[in-house]
């Protein structure tokens, strides 16, 4: 088994990729996958089927999965940021 840098409950900051600077805590962690659910981040619309408990169907809106890699810890961003003299983000 692989260990990663970040377990669930982390607040994290996606650092590359097209929801860069987000923030967000992690809902669950991929193994197998490498790849982690972050809470607010990489929405993706989930078409559902009509059935007994929703008589119409919907579209739900949830979170997508980020490769582990662009993930950091946001206590360390921060340090990061401050070391550097910049802003860190809040989002």
């Amino acid at each position: 088994m692989q260990k990663f840098h970040v377990k669930k409950g982390d607040e994290v900051v996606v650092i590359a990729g097209t929801e860069k600077g987000k923030r967000g805590k992690i809902i669950e962690v991929l193994r197998s996958k490498e790849r982690a659910i972050v809470e607010g981040v990489k929405m993706i619309k989930r078409h559902t089927r009509k059935n007994q408990a929703n008589p119409q169907g919907a579209i739900v809106e949830r979170e997508g999965s980020v490769h582990i890699s662009n993930l950091m810890l946001a206590e360390r961003f921060d340090a990061k940021a401050s070391k550097r003299g910049t802003q860190p983000t809040k989002a």
